[in-house]
């Protein structure tokens, strides 16, 4: 059965880069010239020559996003249920070789932690664990949907990848979306920073989205975790696989995150830093690619930042984040995975879009479309 684990053997890593980098002013005018755009066109967007058009990009990327979404923006939070974890990841706060109390939330306390969201008038919840299957497997989880389900319209999950009958499970019990970032495509450099545990398996992490979508699940999120490797490269892969994805599964909506190396408990330096004005042509570039795909933005960036983002072609974001389980009611001080970076209230961030003229949405529109 095939999968992109096919399609990316056939692209080379470094070429893929120079030919990013050899994009010229006429490449850059020929992609904004097209109504649609191809791969090429992507390549030429986030190249260094389409930064002087980067304020012509922001322009047509606000219009597309208003055009397909309105002036909405979808609002959800992330639940963590557990920090356990049996992987070495060199980014994260939960990496198994970390000294952090560990805490998987029991029903009573995922309840609480429900109550407290759901009072903030979210109705879409991502669920987020640990890779750790015998503490937060399938079992753990498909009976933490069951427990929400009354709460929330949509219920999605980060967790560990899992196989295509485990993701089947859990759709039976509500499951609605699940986000699996592959990190980076370099698989060099990915090992380098999963040495151990599950995750160290590139290829099984890599056709996990494959799963999902022979699984039927409504919405598959991906990306890459930008500071890894060079973030252009990475995004290039990324659009490839979501291509690939919409061909092979095209019943399925897709999302695109854009999480940046974070501060965390060990700490880690990004290999290639990623300014904020890289990441709005990055953003700009993926709506100019694709008009209907839901681009989302986390707590992990500052309130400055998102305020601006949310004009550029944004359609999804956080807010009033906590990424330790129990963060929200239950244990407040309990270690983060990583540190957010806009810490404003829900009530603060709604203000500031209803100021914006944007309407917040508290479920995922897709399914109540």
């Amino acid at each position: 059965m095939s999968s992109f684990k096919d399609v990316l053997a056939l692209y080379d890593w470094d070429e893929t880069l120079k030919s990013i980098h050899q994009k010229t002013e006429k490449d850059v005018l020929r992609a904004l010239s097209h109504s649609k755009r191809d791969l090429e066109d992507f390549k030429a967007l986030i190249s260094p020559s389409a930064q002087p058009y980067l304020e012509q990009m922001a322009q047509e990327s606000h219009a597309r996003t208003r055009k397909r979404f309105g002036n909405t923006m979808q609002m959800y939070a992330p639940m963590y249920l557990s920090n356990v974890c049996h992987n070495v990841c060199t980014y994260c706060g939960f990496s198994f070789t970390n000294q952090i109390p560990r805490r998987t939330l029991t029903d009573a306390e995922i309840l609480k932690e429900a109550e407290f969201i759901r009072n903030k008038g979210y109705e879409h919840i991502l669920l987020v664990t640990g890779e750790a299957n015998r503490t937060v497997g399938v079992d753990y989880l498909y009976n933490a949907i069951q427990l929400l389900r009354p709460y929330f319209a949509n219920i999605s999950i980060e967790v560990q990848p899992l196989k295509q009958e485990e993701y089947e499970h859990l759709k039976e019990a509500g499951l609605y979306a699940t986000l699996v970032y592959q990190e980076t495509y370099h698989k060099e450099t990915y090992r380098q920073h999963h040495p151990k545990g599950k995750k160290s398996n590139f290829d099984f992490r890599l056709e996990t989205p494959d799963r999902l979508g022979r699984a039927g699940l409504h919405k598959i999120g991906i990306g890459a975790l930008l500071g890894l490797e060079d973030w252009r490269a990475d995004s290039f892969f990324t659009a490839l696989h979501l291509k690939y994805l919409q061909k092979a599964y095209w019943r399925t909506k897709y999302s695109i995150s854009f999480p940046r190396l974070r501060p965390f408990s060990g700490g880690l330096e990004p290999k290639v830093a990623m300014t904020n004005a890289d990441l709005v042509q990055l953003i700009c570039a993926y709506r100019l690619l694709d008009e209907d795909i839901e681009l989302s933005i986390s707590t992990r960036e500052s309130a400055k930042l998102r305020d601006h983002l949310v004009h550029l072609g944004i359609t999804s974001m956080s807010a009033e984040s906590k990424t330790n389980p129990g963060g929200y009611a239950v244990e407040p001080q309990s270690l983060e995975q990583f540190e957010i970076s806009d810490e404003r209230t829900t009530e603060d961030v709604y203000k500031m879009l209803v100021n914006n003229k944007i309407e917040p949405v508290w479920k995922d529109w897709e399914k109540a479309w």
